[in-house]
This record gives structure tokens, C-alpha cells and sequence, in this order.
């Protein structure tokens, strides 16, 4: 389509003239100053049209909203405001040129591939459809269901545009996982420069193209991020922002001001409350779907009500008007594989991870000491046990916020953990998710209930020891999350196979979360997993974790490598010395 619509010609300036149109800097909205006919047909016409008193009728300066103002000024011309003309004239170029682009991804969606000099991966065909709608939209909310590679086509956009420097703003447990899915996709040569803000303190920020920042910080910075330049800003989860009039929103709405392309990413689009999509949209786009009053008076269910009348309405007008993206995995099976694996690094608690190691100072001197092999295989053994244990323990509280967001986005999840003080932490984080357990310390008859209440529907998040997974029927289940790992492929495959069994009709999707120290390094080893290896969506070649890698003959060397490593890190920083 080469022609922009008829209501986005331009307006004549001869005839009678019903009024003048001017532009108030300070609200930034188009004023009509004119005959009653004009403004009270508006006021009815327009739910985002307002203006106390005969006469005056106000309209958001939107890209969009001009179109409709365009519209009535074609039956009823206005004289424009010379001082006003030029700005007028970039408006209606503007709302042109967002008119063309609608049309365009309604007649026939775009897709787009990253250059492979910027980009180190591979699209599946709907990852190219979403880089398509980003690179079209520029401000707009790419809302796939969880496990579609949001992530992924958001560093596409990236990669295609250059669009530096970029903010990525995430909840503070996906902030390492950014860094490494920058790392892999758009900086494996490291010749990007990446940059994690840290604390509510504003500092210098040193040169980069790419910063990153956590929501919990936004409002220490909400001076400087504003007016830093940045181009591109991604605001991850970006239900986050669904309340109004925190620091943190206030901030995030300077920062999306001030930039060229805004992208909201998020698999739990929020329309039953009203107020909540409202704020998450006007974060993206000021004003897209008019201002609060109006908006609640005409979607919800009356004037300052909360409740959308019409969700489905309202998410076909977003989808419609180019603001919104959504894909099922039901939509898309057919490119994804019946599982896929993804290992992603997780953060963890430091200072309670050598809190917990202390004790084990004295276990590696004596194993120093010794040179009888029984004696040091023992000693072995309850060293391992306890880096397992505080390792779990030490990241077991971002585990839990990871998997909350996948609760909360829909998913039903199997939690698999070891140890029973990690799924105590599990118990006491998530009980608002009301978790069912099949640990160990259940009897028979709890544990075929807590399988029934996951089953039935009554909880979406099942908690189970991983070698306690044997005998179950869970495949109600999308998401199967490792909290921990086990040393024995043959354990992960077992559980994973809990809910990926006849009857399972999705595309399963299995999370390796791994630690940056403690035993996850040399067990994730052991196992084949590398970070951000997500095999099949980014259409990597090469099978599954070959599983008869490891074998049982092999367990006393793996053991015996993790003390090693143990005993030489902790020579070099003594558990003692807790930061």
C-alpha cells in the first residue's frame, strides 16, 4: 500500500473556517477554539476529546489521535495557527506514516532477519514475524507466550537497528541472564561494551552500548537516565510498571519520553484490569489509548472503574492499531520441538553461601592432610554434600522469583530440587502459589494428593525431590524447572519426562538454573549443559545432552575434581572472609 488513507489528506484552508487550531506546549495536546457545533460533536465523537466550557475541545497529540482530529477538521476546516503550521504539518506526517505502517502489518506481516555480522543466531520463522512487527511498531508490546524467545527477538531488533545505546531494564533475577544472551547473541567477539548499573546512588556511568539496570533501581536514577541519550529502551517484564505513581514508573516514563523505540516485553498482557494495561501502554506510548478518564469511561465499566468491559475487544484494538504482538506456542508447535532445554544462569547469595561453606575449611584440611584413599573418598563425599546443599541454599531465593513470573504468566510448573532446606525456602517464597510437595517426607496417600491437586487444576506449581519423580503422571505440566541438579543425566531425564508422557500436548519447556560458583559449575560440566543453550528455538543443530556421557564409574572422579576446585578456590578466598 503506497497511499496513506482519505482521511489523512490535507485539510483545505478556504470556505468557512469553524475555528482555530492551536498547540499548548505545556499539555501537549491540539486545542479547537470554535464554533459549539464543532466542539460538542468532538466531545461526543472522541472518548480522549476534552475541554471544559463552549467552545474549546482538546485532543492528545498522539500519532494516531491526529488522524481523528484530521478527520473532522476535513467536514469542518479550522484555521491553523501560524505559528502552529509547521508542527501541525509534521504531525499529520507523522500520523501518515504510522497509518501506512498499520496497514502494511494488517495486509501483510512483515519479517526481517538481523544481519549475521551483528548477530550470532538463528530466527524460527515467528521470530522473524516479531523482529518484522519491532522494527515496523518502534513502540509497541511484543506479548508471546512464555518460551517464544522474546528475549532473543528484542537483541534481533538490536542487532538490525544499532539503535545505541540501549537501556534494558529487568526484574533484578533476569539481569545476569541478559548479560548472558547479550554475550552470546549480539557480543561474542566482546566488542560490545555492556554496563549493569548498580545501586540507588547515581554515579558517572562509564561508556558502553548497552546498560542495564533493574527495576528496584529506577527510582534512584530517575534524574540522570532521562537525559543520558539513550536511543533504544527494553522494559522486560514490563508488567512490572502496571501500577502508576511509584518512582519507578515515574522514571520509566521520563526514560520512554525521551527515546526513539520503546519496546515492552511480557507473556502475561494484564486487560481484565483496566488501570493496569492502561499504565503498561501509556509507559510504551503516551496517551495511545487517550487519557485515564476517558479510557475508563468508554472500555470499562464506567467512568474511573477499573474493570474492561470487553477484554477481547480491547486486545484485538491493540493487536489492530500495531501496538501489540501476541503468538501462542498452540500457534506456533509446529517450529518448536515436543522439548526443549534451556540452562540459564541465575543469580545467588554470596555471603550465605560461605556462611554455610565455614565448616568446610577444616574437611579440606584434613583431606589435605591425608593420603588414605578411603579415608579421603569419605571426606570427599561430605564435602560434595555440603557445596550441593549451599550452593541450592544460596540461590534458592532467586529460583523462586523466577518461577513465581512463570506462575504468574500461566505456566503450570514441576519444581525439582535435592535438599529438603531448599524446598523449606521454596515453601516459605511461593506461598502465595500455593505450592503442593513430594518430597520424601510425604506419606503414599500425600503424595497421590498433591499429584491430584496439580493434576485437577487446584495449584499450578508442583514441588518434587528429583529423585522422588519416578512412577508420576504429571503431563498437565508446561514448564519443568531445576532448581538443582544431580549427577546423573538418567535423574533430569526421568523428571522431565513427568510431564513430557502420552497425553502431553505442548511444546515442554525444561529450565536448567544454574549458579555462577559453588557445585553448579562442575556438575553442569558433567552434564553437557552450557549456558544459554536453548536447543531447537534458536535452531541449533545437535542433539539433547548425550546421556550416556557420564557414566556411574565416572561419579568418583567427578567427585573428586569438585574438591579440587574447591580446595583451590578456597585457598585463594577463605570462606572466612564473608563480604
Amino acid at each position: 500500500m503506497n497511499e496513506y488513507p482519505p482521511y489523512l489528506r490535507d485539510v483545505p484552508q478556504t470556505g468557512h473556517l469553524y475555528g482555530t487550531l492551536s498547540y499548548n506546549r505545556r499539555s501537549k495536546c491540539w486545542t479547537i477554539k470554535g464554533d459549539p457545533c464543532v466542539t460538542e460533536l468532538a466531545k461526543r465523537l472522541f472518548p480522549g476529546c476534552d475541554g471544559r466550557g463552549r467552545g474549546v475541545a482538546r485532543f492528545t497529540a498522539h500519532r494516531r489521535i491526529i488522524g481523528d482530529l484530521n478527520w473532522l477538521m476535513l467536514r469542518y476546516p479550522l484555521e491553523i495557527k501560524e505559528a502552529d503550521r509547521s508542527r501541525w504539518e509534521q504531525a499529520l506526517a507523522d500520523a501518515r506514516e504510522y497509518a501506512l505502517r498499520r496497514e502494511r502489518a494488517l495486509s501483510m506481516p512483515e519479517t526481517a532477519t538481523p544481519p549475521a555480522e551483528t548477530f550470532s543466531g538463528q530466527l524460527l520463522p515467528f521470530q522473524r514475524q516479531g523482529l518484522g512487527f519491532l522494527l515496523s511498531a518502534r513502540r509497541c508490546l511484543l506479548a508471546d507466550e512464555m518460551g517464544l524467545g522474546k528475549t532473543v527477538q528484542a537483541l534481533a531488533f538490536l542487532a538490525t537497528t544499532m539503535a545505541y545505546p540501549a537501556l534494558i531494564v529487568a526484574p533484578p533475577h533476569l539481569v545476569r541472564n541478559w548479560q548472558n544472551e547479550i554475550c552470546r547473541f549480539l557480543n561474542p567477539d566482546g566488542r560490545l561494551k555492556v554496563h549493569v548499573l548498580h545501586g540507588l546512588t547515581p554515579y558517572a556511568l562509564p561508556e558502553a552500548d548497552i546498560y542495564i539496570v533493574h527495576y528496584l533501581l529506577l527510582r534512584g536514577w530517575k534524574e540522570v537516565l532521562p537525559s543520558f541519550g539513550f536511543r533504544t529502551v527494553i522494559f522486560d517484564e514490563i508488567q512490572e510498571l502496571r501500577r502508576g505513581g511509584t518512582g519507578k514508573y515515574s522514571a520509566a516514563s521520563l526514560i520512554s519520553e525521551a527515546c526513539e523505540n520503546v519496546i515492552g516485553l511480557s507473556g502475561t498482557p494484564i486487560y481484565n484490569n483496566g488501570g493496569e494495561i492502561w499504565n503498561v501502554v501509556n509507559i510504551l506510548d503516551f496517551h495511545f489509548l487517550g487519557d485515564w478518564e476517558s479510557f475508563s469511561r468508554e472500555w470499562c465499566y464506567g467512568y474511573n472503574t477499573q474493570i474492561v468491559a470487553k477484554p477481547e475487544l480491547l486486545g484485538e484494538h491493540l493487536k489492530r492499531e500495531g501496538m501489540m504482538l501476541r503468538r501462542l506456542k498452540s500457534e506456533v508447535l509446529s517450529e518448536l520441538r515436543p522439548k526443549r532445554r534451556l540452562v540459564q544462569e541465575i543469580d545467588w547469595d554470596d555471603k550465605v553461601y560461605r556462611e554455610i561453606m565455614k565448616p568446610v575449611a577444616e574437611k579440606l584440611a584434613l583431606y589435605r592432610a591425608t593420603d588414605d584413599p578411603s579415608r579421603r573418598a569419605l571426606i570427599e563425599d561430605d564435602i560434595c554434600q555440603r557445596q550441593r546443599q549451599a550452593t541450592g541454599i544460596a540461590k534458592a531465593p532467586y529460583v523462586a522469583a523466577f518461577v513465581r513470573a512463570l506462575v504468574e504468566e500461566g505456566e503450570k510448573v514441576l519444581l525439582m530440587a535435592h535438599h529438603h532446606q531448599v524446598m523449606d525456602i521454596y515453601k516459605q517464597e511461593l506461598k502465595k502459589q500455593k505450592p503442593m510437595f513430594i518430597t520424601g517426607r510425604e506419606t503414599d496417600a500425600q503424595k497421590q494428593a498433591a499429584a491430584d491437586a496439580f493434576m485437577s487444576g487446584k495449584t499450578d506449581l508442583l514441588c518434587i525431590s528429583l529423585r522422588s519423580a519416578s512412577g508420576l503422571n504429571l503431563q498437565r505440566a508446561s514448564c519443568v524447572v531445576f532448581g538443582e541438579l544431580d549427577w546423573s543425566p538418567a535423574v533430569h531425564s526421568q523428571a522431565e519426562d513427568r510431564a513430557h508422557r502420552i497425553g502431553q500436548q505442548d511444546s515442554l519447556l525444561c529450565y536448567y538454573l544454574v549458579s555462577p560458583k559453588g557445585s553448579d559449575r562442575d556438575m553442569q560440566d558433567a552434564l553437557g549443559l552450557k549456558v544459554s543453550q536453548f536447543v531447537s528455538l534458536m535452531g541449533d543443530s545437535g542433539p539433547d545432552c548425550d546421556e550416556s556421557a557420564i557414566l556411574q564409574s565416572q561419579a568418583r572422579d567427578r567427585i573428586r575434581r569438585m574438591v579440587e576446585n574447591l580446595a583451590r578456590s578456597e585457598a585463594a578466598c577463605p570462606f572466612e572472609e564473608i563480604s
